[in-house]
């Protein structure tokens, strides 16, 4: 790793409730066979959305926790706590292990829609607000994941949510990384977690962003492929465990992969519309603080949501990094949809588990690419290869962009 006295960065632990499945082998199973988690919404059609798709979560038990300890906190919360605890347990972390001044806590997310919603609600009903209850208050705050797991798990260290639109899951990441390899954290457990329903998509659907495809929602995100018409919206949770490398070989933990650099950048243009060099500087830095070549990058996991001028910016920054001979790329988004805040995070826990499964999973939906996307080597089926040296793109409105490179050869 580039620079001197810096800690090496290991990933010990992942977990993931997704619209792929709420555990590694049943999402490791989708990613291979190419199994969709993308639907239409019937209460959407009926309230008169343009578009009626989104990703969904299926057969997740929230009473992991008790009714009181989910007082508050809203679904994403209690999927980021499953995500967490899977990831720890993949670990081999025990309570006693985290609970102390060593260990942080870092998640992505961006909005908390439907606390403040219902508060609302519950005031004109009653007319009165002294019947709302705290519940909704820790509820209705962006860093409501960071607070109650911090509260159920008892962590001592670093305790933040991070807000930058759809890079948040990536920067919380990086951030975790930056603290362990700069000695302020001998452990981080972040991610990012992004509510599921129509209360949050309503302005979002009425720009005109999503896609219109629905009379087959497995193949209406279409990343990068010259018919893409718009995004599918999406979510869940995603969490990582990340740990000081030599500590994690002295506890005997199993490496699932070594985190190797964060690079960032901001556009400094448009709100909406992504730069033509934005992303490609964070790329760069990304690559430049791994301590490797890109020739040396395998495997490209993008960041493409199936938007006309999004994709077509990021193959362009894309070929500005790499040139005519890019890394083999894929963008899961075709499967899962467009996860927004925790979409950075679950993109390596997405690629861990293909790295421990033994495949790297296609672009699906992908047919031809138009004159924006000509030229990417994009997977148009599973390949056997695992990928090995990988980077992991994210980018949000208002042109904040988030890179990773991860090692797992």
């Amino acid at each position: 790793m580039a620079g001197q006295g810096l800690h090496r960065v290991a990933i010990t632990g992942i977990g993931i409730v997704s619209c792929l499945g709420n555990d590694l082998e049943t999402v490791g199973s989708a990613l291979r066979e190419g199994r969709s988690g993308l639907v239409v919404d019937p209460e959407r059609q009926e309230l008169g959305f343009r578009s009626p798709l989104t990703g969904q979560i299926k057969d997740f038990d929230p009473k992991i926790l008790s009714r009181k300890q989910r007082k508050s906190m809203p679904d994403f919360a209690v999927w980021a706590y499953a995500s967490a605890r899977d990831a720890l347990a993949l670990a081999g972390l025990a309570d006693s292990d985290i609970q102390n001044d060593q260990t942080g806590l870092l998640y992505g997310c961006d909005s908390s829609c439907m606390a403040a919603i219902e508060q609302v609600d519950a005031l004109r009903l009653r007319g009165e607000t002294k019947g709302i209850g705290s519940g909704q208050i820790f509820r209705s705050m962006t860093s409501t994941v960071t607070m109650n797991l911090n509260t159920l798990l008892k962590t001592k260290g670093a305790c933040w949510s991070l807000s930058s639109a759809c890079s948040s899951g990536g920067h919380a990441l990086g951030q975790a990384a930056d603290l362990i390899r700069l000695g302020r954290q001998e452990r981080v457990i972040c991610g990012g977690a992004q509510e599921i329903n129509w209360q949050s998509m309503c302005s979002f659907d009425g720009l005109g962003a999503f896609s219109v495809q629905v009379d087959n929602p497995a193949t209406a995100c279409r990343p990068f492929d010259a018919d893409r018409d718009g995004l599918v919206p999406s979510g869940g949770a995603a969490t990582v465990v990340l740990e000081r490398y030599d500590l994690a070989e002295q506890r005997g933990a199993t490496i699932l992969g070594e985190f190797l650099g964060y690079g960032f950048s901001s556009d400094g243009e448009q709100l909406s519309v992504p730069s033509a060099d934005g992303l490609s500087r964070a790329m760069l830095s990304a690559i430049e603080q791994s301590g490797l070549d890109a020739s040396e990058i395998d495997y490209l996991c993008a960041h493409a949501t199936s938007t006309p001028a999004g994709d077509a910016a990021e193959a362009g920054n894309i070929r500005r990094v790499f040139g005519d001979k890019t890394p083999r790329i894929s963008a899961l988004k075709a499967l899962t949809g467009h996860e927004l805040w925790m979409s950075g995070a679950a993109q390596v826990v997405y690629t861990t588990i293909m790295a421990q499964q033994g495949f790297t999973a296609a672009s699906h939906n992908f047919n031809s690419a138009d004159e924006g996307t000509t030229g990417l080597n994009i997977l148009q089926k599973t390949d056997p290869v695992p990928p090995g040296k990988v980077l992991c793109n994210s980018a949000g409105f208002g042109g904040t962009n988030s890179s990773l490179v991860i090692s797992y050869c």
